[in-house]
């Protein structure tokens, strides 16, 4: 008997609202995230998943529902029968087979990306970021705040000043007003993502004073193919350009090349722990600068995200700490905001008693 799969859609309120310049009308105070469960009958092991379904890539629940069976029958069940290296191996031959599927659908794919590697830590007895041979020290973790007035972003940010960065989403009129604001309660390195928000006539205007304002990087200015653009902007600005709705899968790295300094990789965009391994590692190989980013998702998906980070430069994995209720626990910050991984098998990670 194959492995079996259960799906459940959660729809969960944000701590604060949270605006990007992207945004659809009455967007941003809750979320909508898909976590999974599949299951090995053989041992009796569950392993759990999440995928953010995000309409700006053509994902919703729904799509999920319809693409993830065909993903389930593409895993081979010996995926979970060998030792730890025959299990890298098989990890990664299952995310081909997964692409070979079909394109995209980074969602779908990386809630059972994530529940394979949970469900194969578990049978080894392996945490997922050891299954992966990758280092437990992390960078730490940015805060995001959303778009709102600038006095209401200035108060989100001297209550998350225990961050040792701050990200400010940025695209709407009062960009300027909000950073001054931002700047006058908080003294550590901002982060600004503009979430494709941007002309460039405003980012030219703009890019002296956030350079001024100490700004440490700018993400994602223009829409996601003009890549001119921010080649434009990066030969003009003395800091980075990241790139992240341009960037969405490892295929999209070599168009970057010489356009912008950095890019940001997020699991449930490139298809989940394995894939953005591998897109992060080829990213460093390439001379880029890596961030990894995340969405509004439970501990399920942060605690995949954080099996990774040690390949990033920069860490903006802050999903479940914007939930108002997150139903999962299992990952907790240190006191310099770095994610402290989990020594049990698999991700470490349990779903909150009701």
């Amino acid at each position: 008997m194959g492995l079996t799969l259960d799906r459940e859609v959660l729809r969960l309120p944000l701590r604060d609202p949270f605006v990007i310049a992207r945004a659809e009308h009455n967007q941003g105070r809750s979320i909508t995230t898909v976590v999974v469960e599949v299951h090995d009958p053989a041992s009796g092991s569950t392993g759990v998943g999440e995928g953010y379904p995000d309409p700006y890539y053509g994902e919703t629940p729904e799509t999920m529902a319809v693409v993830m069976p065909a993903l389930l029958e593409a895993i081979d069940p010996a995926v979970l029968d060998g030792g730890v290296d025959a299990t890298r191996a098989a990890l990664a031959a299952t995310a081909d087979a997964f692409d070979a599927v079909v394109r995209g659908h980074g969602a779908a794919k990386c809630a059972l990306d994530i529940a394979l590697h949970d469900l194969a830590g578990k049978r080894l007895g392996w945490a997922v970021v050891d299954l992966l041979g990758l280092s437990r020290e992390l960078p730490p973790t940015d805060f995001t705040l959303g778009i709102d007035a600038p006095d209401i972003v200035a108060e989100r940010a001297r209550r998350a000043a225990r961050f040792p960065a701050l990200k400010i989403k940025v695209g709407g009129p009062a960009d300027l007003e909000t950073l001054e604001a931002v700047r006058s309660v908080y003294d550590g390195p901002i982060r600004v993502d503009a979430n494709t928000g941007w002309s460039p006539d405003s980012a030219a205007r703009l890019l002296p004073e956030l350079v001024r304002l100490g700004v440490e990087l700018i993400e994602q200015p223009f829409p996601a193919r003009r890549l001119d653009q921010l080649a434009w902007l990066q030969a003009r600005s003395p800091l980075p350009i990241v790139a992240d709705e341009s960037a969405v899968a490892d295929e999209d790295l070599d168009g970057l090349v010489g356009v912008v300094a950095g890019v940001n990789v997020k699991l449930a965009k490139c298809g989940g722990v394995g894939p953005a391994a591998r897109m992060l590692a080829r990213a460093r190989s390439l001379g880029f600068r890596t961030f990894l980013g995340c969405m509004e998702e439970t501990t399920v998906g942060i605690a995949a995200s954080a099996a990774v980070a040690s390949l990033a430069d920069w860490v903006d994995l802050d999903g479940c700490l914007l939930l108002a209720e997150d139903p999962f626990r299992g990952l907790e910050l240190d006191q310099d905001c770095r994610w402290m991984l989990p020594a049990t098998p698999g991700l470490g990670v349990s779903r909150r008693p009701a």
